[in-house]
């Protein structure tokens, strides 16, 4: 129940957004009851939500099962115009697609014109741990679950925070509208996210994937942090009983999430931190998981999270409420939304660290050619930071035949708001400043490509991890991979010495040499890029070394 002062002061930021009159609205509605809205059996379509036997609720998000990056558009302005990266045309660019006042002005009435006289969900939450530099941001939705999905991943304001909560932020996500004159407004297609960093809006039409609400707020923050100096990074955070922190950072799919949720490690947070002078924080209050083949078994932390209060993404659900989470059905992108506490070990009050001394970068390399665990130089950290690789497998995308080389620039190009670059020199910065050090880990193939050798076990993903995390890797040498050159430990407690050399593995050493060869290649064309600034420039040296010309591959740019 709200009180007078806060509903007068909700109808008048309502008001001031151009939202009139409405049907009524719920203001920081409790899980219970969000629980109650959400599973009304008089809803239809996508605002229906299912209940599952493991307690959480399920939704389906249509059509879109994952972002929508090619609709994203920020209003080019006096603010914005010499300090967002554009996107240039290229899929090797920025996804920062450029609209005018008038257009935003467009999309914006076709938002409040959708929310008017409607029942409303007002949410208010705080993106970033640390109360110097969070933002605090409101919801409007007319969609239940996407009000639960807000409160899940954003950090709850105490009640006396709430008393004087004023939104440094306001996202209103007008699923159900779309924009059917975009072509004369010069966009892709009627879905649009849309950001006026001047407003500090974002309005969100033709997409019921809650994940453009999260994504959308942490571009911000990587917006507003690296323009102070402040380090915004897709990684996610744990600490030890020593209270020393790692972070871990990786695209969708290679383990981040999975590798950081550690029983015998604190988790500060699986997927968006900053890193100031005080050390690490959170960005968010909870967690958005991968659900595809989990397990208990597998991942025990995640299954376990999955309870009430937590959301279900697209997953394969019957009638009786089981969920199959092995199946593809609706996509491979099947997710769950939790608050952070449903996971046990967690760092408390606050998810925060002291400054990183271990930094761990993950690769899904379907190609078979990168160590299951190497040493990386400062000069190739920033390099392997810049470059983001990870690579898609044969079967997981619609002409996808073999092994495809993904690159995204510091492991979250979509996300990216100021040049990557930037990002770069401030965690070469903090790097230097606090005498961390960087490794890169393979969660990928070994003995073979995808096809032909076999999936490094997670076991073996885990025992690489804790050899880094408690410094044994360093105790008994290194070799060291041509053309990549990077360093392999001679040994790591709990693995065949002999799996930590890939191309030992290789029946056809040739085909391995081969398959060096062309991935290195790929890195040298995508690093190209950056040839255009001088931390580009100075960091080329710390990539691949090939002896002849480099041979043009199919690169992929996705996220």
């Amino acid at each position: 129940m709200i009180t007078t002062q806060e509903n007068s002061a909700v109808i008048a930021g309502l008001k001031a957004l151009g939202i009139a009159r409405t049907e009524g609205f719920f203001y920081n509605l409790s899980f219970d009851e969000l629980f109650s809205h959400e599973t009304d059996p008089r809803l239809q379509g996508y605002e229906r939500s299912r209940v599952s036997s493991l307690g959480a609720v399920a939704v389906d998000t249509g059509k879109f099962t994952g972002r929508s990056p090619k609709d994203k558009y920020i209003v080019m302005d006096d603010a914005t115009k010499s300090t967002v990266w554009w996107a240039d045309g290229k899929s090797s660019g920025s996804d920062n697609k450029p609209i005018s006042k008038e257009t935003w002005a467009h999309l914006k009435d076709l938002c409040v014109k959708q929310l008017n006289a409607k029942k409303l969900y007002v949410m208010d939450g705080f993106c970033g741990a640390n109360k110097d530099t969070r933002i605090g941001v409101r919801l409007v939705t007319e969609v239940a679950w996407m009000a639960h999905f807000f409160k899940n991943m954003f950090i709850l304001p105490t009640a006396e925070e709430l008393k004087d909560f004023k939104p440094g932020w306001t996202i209103l996500n007008a699923c159900k509208t779309t924009c059917t004159d975009f072509a004369k407004h010069g966009l892709r297609t009627d879905v649009f996210v849309a950001f006026n960093i001047t407003e500090r809006m974002t309005v969100i039409g033709g997409t019921w994937y809650g994940g453009e609400m999260k994504k959308g707020i942490f571009s911000i923050m990587n917006y507003f942090l690296p323009l102070k100096g402040i380090g915004a990074f897709h990684c996610s955070a744990n600490m030890g009983a020593r209270k020393d922190t790692a972070l871990f950072f990786g695209l969708s799919g290679t383990g981040k999430t999975t590798l950081s949720t550690d029983p015998k490690r604190a988790l500060i947070g699986d997927d968006e931190h900053g890193w100031d002078n005080e050390g690490v924080f959170n960005f968010e209050g909870g967690c958005y998981a991968k659900c595809i083949g989990l397990t208990p078994e597998r991942e025990p932390e995640v299954y376990a999270a999955i309870r009430r209060d937590a959301l279900l993404e697209n997953v394969d659900i019957d009638d009786k409420g089981l969920v199959d989470f092995a199946s593809k059905k609706r996509t491979e992108n099947t997710r769950v939304s939790y608050p952070i506490n449903h996971i046990e070990n967690i760092v408390k009050p606050v998810s925060k660290g002291g400054h990183p001394s271990k930094i761990i970068f993950l690769a899904c390399d379907a190609y078979g050619v990168l160590p299951p665990v190497s040493k990386l130089t400062k000069e190739q950290a920033m390099y392997h930071y810049l470059s983001g690789y990870t690579a898609k497998v044969a079967g997981t995308e619609l002409g996808v035949k073999e092994p495809q080389a993904t690159f995204s620039a510091c492991f979250g190009k979509a996300f990216l708001m100021v040049h990557p670059c930037l990002y770069a020199e401030i965690l070469a910065k903090k790097m230097q400043e606090h005498n961390s050090s960087a490794y890169l880990i393979n969660t990928g193939w070994i003995a073979g490509p995808y096809g032909v050798g076999h999936r490094i076990p997670l076991k073996e993903n885990r025992l690489a991890v804790d050899a880094i995390l408690d410094g044994s890797i360093d105790k008994n040498g290194f070799d060291v991979l041509p053309v990549f050159n990077l360093q392999i430990p001679k040994h790591v407690n709990g693995v065949d010495d002999k799996a930590l050399d890939p191309r030992s593995l290789w029946l056809d050493k040739n085909a391995y040499d081969a398959a060096l060869h062309k991935l290195g290649g790929m890195f040298v064309e995508n690093f190209k890029l950056f040839m255009d600034a001088p931390i580009g420039r100075q960091l080329a040296g710390a990539g691949p070394q090939l002896a002849g010309p480099v041979t043009a591959h199919k690169i992929s740019h996705d996220d």
